[in-house]
């Protein structure tokens, strides 16, 4: 059948009218036959791909993302069916939205790449929901990673929204990547103490703190010899990262509180200044100033 034109319907009479919806019946019905195969394509196909993709171990964000792609892709191949049964020229449809697509590609490329980006983090699962992370020295939970964004909770649970593109690119680190987590606690303690009752009593006091695992137990190392004392390394390790910025200030109170019992000196950071000689001039000076 010949494509049908807007000019078609520029006659009122109705007797014209009526003769040309009469012709598009067929046309009509082609098209609804179309959309009934689009959808009946659609359930068919959905259910087993959603099966394979499951069984592949895809995250199950980036199946109902692929399930969405794929139902747009029915959807629009479906609609250009349609359109060719109703006599549409096609090829003049395609070519416009071919120019709109491009412009609006043009206009997007951030939410383009942040979108990509999230593609990456579906496919290569550098960390999961639930999972508790530090980026940009933000420490919290990821509570929900989509397509475009990331979103974080805080642990002042706040959310922090990052955008995939930027997450992906930037160093991230995953606390709960390998189940247990080591709190590390650093304080300064002074030459003329003991390193060995220093450990002591920061080990007996530690051991009173809830969450901390006796397996590994607690341990207390020298990191280095300061320019102001002794730096020592408390580290205690916790089940569940969740746990952590709580255990580390719990933690950091009853090294605190140790030391202070133990009468072990806390050092802080000093400077001692050397005078090998003194004018005279400055001598008299300063006597003159004393004895104002």
């Amino acid at each position: 059948m010949d494509n049908l034109n807007v000019s078609s319907f520029t006659s009122l009479d109705p007797f014209i009218l009526k003769d040309r919806l009469i012709l598009l019946i067929p046309n009509i019905v082609g098209a609804l036959v179309v959309f009934i195969i689009g959808y009946i394509v659609y359930r068919v196909l959905s259910a087993p791909l959603k099966a394979i993709l499951e069984k592949s171990g895809i995250e199950s964000g980036l199946i109902k993302i692929i399930d969405g792609i794929f139902k747009v892709l029915i959807s629009i191949f479906t609609l250009v069916m349609m359109i060719g049964q109703l006599g549409i020229n096609v090829g003049a449809a395609l070519a416009g939205i071919g120019v709109v697509g491009i412009a609006i590609g043009f206009a997007s490329q951030d939410v383009l790449s942040n979108i990509i980006a999230g593609f990456f983090i579906f496919l290569d699962r550098p960390f999961r929901v639930g999972d508790y992370i530090t980026h940009d020295n933000r420490y919290g939970c990821i509570e929900e990673i989509t397509i475009r964004i990331t979103r974080i909770r805080t642990q002042e649970n706040a959310y922090v929204i990052i955008p995939n593109r930027k997450i992906i690119n930037d160093v991230v680190i995953d606390h709960s990547a390998n189940g247990n987590t080591r709190v590390v606690v650093k304080v300064n303690i002074a030459y003329s103490e003991s390193i060995i009752l220093a450990r002591a009593a920061i080990l007996k006091e530690v051991t009173f703190i809830k969450h901390i695992l006796k397996n590994p137990a607690p341990d207390v190392v020298v990191q280095e010899l300061g320019e102001s004392g002794v730096t020592l390394l408390v580290r205690v390790w916790i089940d569940t990262p969740s746990r952590e910025m709580d255990m580390y200030f719990k933690t950091t109170e009853a090294v605190k509180k140790a030391l202070e019992e133990a009468r072990i000196e806390i050092s802080s950071p000093n400077l001692q200044i050397h005078v090998d000689s003194i004018d005279n001039d400055v001598i008299d000076k300063l006597r003159s100033l004393r004895n104002r």
